[in-house]
């Protein structure tokens, strides 16, 4: 429903991948960054980490700015402490990177001639700018993720370990990150099998990360727990098959504002029913206030629409909305029932109508008030009002 330092947590009964792996016998450890809390989770200022055992991991070690080299110092350390333990454990390594603001990777941007913009941005100097910095904090994570493979190689864990590369949403870009477009939606995953297991190449199937629980359980031989909405792919890692999903559901509530919105999507195409009025397009505060966002968000502040559909075939940026096509009907007919019938099947709070987020509408509060960027500044501030009165 929204961020975990803002209020919002998983709720209590809902299993995770730890959890499960714990049941399995495994030793569970979670380093750096993890943007997840469980069960009414205290503000920021006490999460670091009150939660980590809730969520399943027996030991957490926090990296003071979570940056991606000092991670993998620890990570490294880790492989090296366990490297010939007879318990298996599982490993979650969080990295700052490739979060905003990226001034930080200057010394390592790419010339901005040199990139490529993405193909939902103007190719302007300012877009150029600033993608040449996000490929810096590209080539720092990068790094970093190469130096932990080759301690893998160097401790011998390579031969028995499952390696998973993914990420949480799209680019923090406008017109990506805070979307339901493909930029939005569009995550990394490299998947990399110990010994002959994996069948190498590059796969097109429609997947989706909630995927990963019941792909990771199978390939270890343990049991997957019912009731999940996630489906292994398992067999899609070791057969040259390209199968996966018909569909995947969407949804985005709060960020730093309010903009909710549920979707369907199949390899065709993208249906989205908005519940709010505002702009056509949801900006996060830090795209908001980038160079790139500066560029684009005047253009985007078009008021909004009840539905959205588009033919990702034929409009893969989805820029001509199809939802009052005649020739398209029958199609945003299915869709939209489908969202539905999952709203109703997974009891969404907004059919009860608005859902509140105390901590995020307080955030964009101060936002809008010019008081906080990217929101992180506020929070001394927020509960330093909430203990004066």
């Amino acid at each position: 429903m929204g961020l975990a330092h803002l209020g919002f947590c998983i709720s209590e009964g809902v299993t995770t991948l730890p959890k499960e792996l714990q049941k399995n016998g495994y030793y569970t450890a979670l380093i750096g960054l993890s943007h997840e809390t469980i069960n009414n989770a205290p503000p920021i200022a006490e999460r670091v980490f009150s939660s980590t055992t809730a969520l399943g991991y027996d030991d957490y070690i926090p990296v003071p700015g979570e940056r991606a080299p000092q991670v993998a110092d620890r990570v490294i350390d880790f492989l090296v402490q366990h490297q010939h333990d007879a318990r298996p454990f599982y490993l979650n390594a969080g990295f700052f990177e490739t979060h905003r603001d990226f001034d930080e990777y200057q010394s390592v941007a790419d010339a901005p001639a040199d990139v490529e913009v993405f193909d939902f941005l103007p190719d302007v100097d300012a877009v150029r700018e600033d993608i040449a910095l996000f490929n810096g904090a590209l080539k720092v994570l990068d790094s970093a993720v190469g130096r932990i493979c080759a301690a893998l190689d160097e401790t011998g864990l390579c031969d028995n370990t499952i390696v998973v590369f993914t990420t949480d949403h799209g680019v923090a870009f406008p017109l990506a990150k805070g979307t339901l477009k493909t930029a939005g939606l569009e995550t990394a995953l490299i998947i990399v099998l110990p010994g002959k297991a994996a069948v190498t190449g590059r796969r097109q199937a429609l997947l989706c990360n909630i995927d990963l629980m019941p792909t990771l359980l199978e390939l270890i031989g343990a049991e997957c727990p019912a009731g999940l909405d996630g489906k292994s792919f398992a067999s899609l890692l070791q057969s040259q098959r390209d199968e996966g999903r018909a569909s995947f559901f969407t949804e985005l509530t709060w960020h730093d504002k309010y903009h909710p919105m549920r979707g369907v999507r199949t390899s065709r195409y993208s249906y989205v029913k908005n519940f709010a009025d505002g702009p056509r397009v949801y900006i996060p505060v830090d795209a908001h206030l980038s160079p790139s966002g500066q560029v684009v968000r005047e253009r985007l502040y078009v008021p909004n629409v009840p539905e959205e559909l588009y033919d990702l075939h034929q409009d893969p940026l989805e820029r001509n909305n199809l939802i009052d096509h005649p020739d398209y009907q029958a199609i945003a007919a299915r869709l939209r029932e489908s969202v539905a019938n999952w709203m109703r099947d997974s009891a969404d709070p907004l059919l009860n109508g608005p859902v509140d987020g105390v901590e995020s509408r307080r955030w964009a509060e101060e936002i809008a008030a010019g008081r906080a960027y990217p929101g992180r500044e506020a929070w001394g501030r927020l509960h330093s009002d909430d203990s004066t009165g």
